[in-house]
Order: structure tokens, then sequence, then C-alpha cells
């Protein structure tokens, strides 16, 4: 054996006698496989809930349709029913699905704040539902515009796929906005609350520092707290000697 195996081999066997294994190892261990089960179980329960809605819009559409000449005739109301349909099922599901993905990020920007946080991301949640309600309501059709047909025609359909690129695109500028602006909100936030902390007028037990020039002596600040200062005396004034007795 060579020089320079036994020394890999002395290396290896050393920190073979030196690795402790912690008791919890092996609950650690099922913990992140009961963790990876979930996860593919929450997969595969989203990819089924998917399927079945995909299912159910085939199915009324394929239900309200009909042929004719060897084409497939849908009435107008119909799609701009599907359409809606899909938009609202678009707003639930991605609202929820950023936020789960976004809560680390708002943990980290919110550190200082951590109540702050929760209610603002409470009320993003409550403006993003607001803000899709709006844009659904404001492009729902009640009769067909003029360049539409009894039927779905090109461009009933090239406006109802607009309506859903339209919401994508919104949601993605929410998001893109969100991710630039929290920092900014959280810094804003962490400089707001240790200026307050540190505003005159607090208790002094709590360790905060006063600003403003220092009290004089028998004055009074806020919370009516007297303020007594001690200066050390001067010393006496050295008295000249008296001159001796004449005998």
């Amino acid at each position: 054996m060579s020089t320079v195996e036994r020394r890999l081999s002395e290396a290896f066997m050393a920190a073979r006698h030196e690795v402790v294994e912690h008791p919890d190892l092996f609950a650690r261990v099922q913990r992140s496989i009961e963790q990876d089960r979930e996860r593919r179980r929450w997969r595969w329960g989203v990819a089924m809930k998917a399927g079945v809605v995909v299912a159910l819009l085939t199915a009324v559409g394929v239900i309200g349709s009909d042929v004719d000449d060897g084409r497939v005739v849908m009435p107008w109301w119909l799609l701009e029913l599907l359409t809606n349909v899909v938009l609202v099922l678009i707003a639930i599901v991605l609202g929820p699905f950023i936020k789960r993905f976004g809560r680390s990020y708002a943990a980290d920007v919110f550190r200082a704040n951590p109540r702050t946080g929760k209610s603002y991301i409470v009320l993003v949640d409550v403006a993003y539902y607001l803000i899709f309600l709006s844009y659904i309501l404001f492009t729902m059709s009640f009769e067909p515009a003029s360049d539409w047909a009894d039927n779905v025609n090109a461009n009933q359909l090239k406006t109802e796929v607009a309506r859903v690129g339209g919401i994508l695109l919104i949601l993605g500028l929410l998001h893109a906005a969100n991710v630039v602006m929290l920092p900014m909100i959280g810094r804003l936030l962490s400089m707001n609350r240790q200026l307050d902390d540190g505003m005159p007028g607090d208790a002094p037990a709590s360790g905060r520092r006063r600003s403003g020039p220092p009290p004089t002596a028998g004055s009074t600040i806020p919370g009516g707290e007297w303020v007594l200062r001690i200066e050390p005396a001067s010393p006496p004034s050295a008295s000249p000697p008296e001159p001796p007795e004449r005998a």
C-alpha cells in the first residue's frame, strides 16, 4: 500500500469514528418520506380535479352544440357562459397557488413586522379578487356583438380568447408589481417602526433613547416625569496665606 492510499484510509477511518448518529435521524427521514408522499398525492389530486373540470366543460359544450352539414354549431351564449366559468376558475385557482409559494418571500420581507405581513397578504388577496371580479363583469356580454352571429364564429372566438389572455396578463402584472414593491413596503414599515421607537415621550424602562436637547434641572418631560441633575461641587478657592504675627 502506497503512502497516499494509507493516508486516505486513515483519514476515512478517523472520519468514520468521529461520526455521531443523531437519535432522531430515523424520524426525520421518515418525515421527509411522508412529505414527499403528501406532495405526490396533492399533485395527483390537483390533476384529477383539473381533469374533471375540463371533462365537465367539454360535456356541457357537446350537449349544447349541434351538428349542421358536418360542422359543429354552438350558440353564442353557451361559449360566453363557458368563458365566464373559465375566468372564475382561473381567479380562484391561481390566487391561492401563487400565495402558497410566496409565503416564505413575504415572511422574509416582513420579518420585523410579522403581524403586519399577515394583514398585508390578506388585503392583497382581497384586492386581487376584486380586480378579477370587476374584469369579468366589465367584459361580460348579454347580447351578441355587431360582428357576432347567433352561432359561434371566428370573431366571437377571438374575443373570448382575448378575455382569457387579459385576465392572465392582469394576474402577471399584479404579481410582478407585488414582488417588486413588497421589499420597499417592508423597508418603509421597518423604518417607521424604528422612528416610532426613537420618538420622545416613551417610558425610560423600555430602553429607548430620547431625541432632542437634554432637559435642564427641575424641568419636566412628557409623561409626568421629573429630571434631577446632580453636578459635582466646585472646589473651594484657596485663601491667601495670613501674614506672620509680629513679636
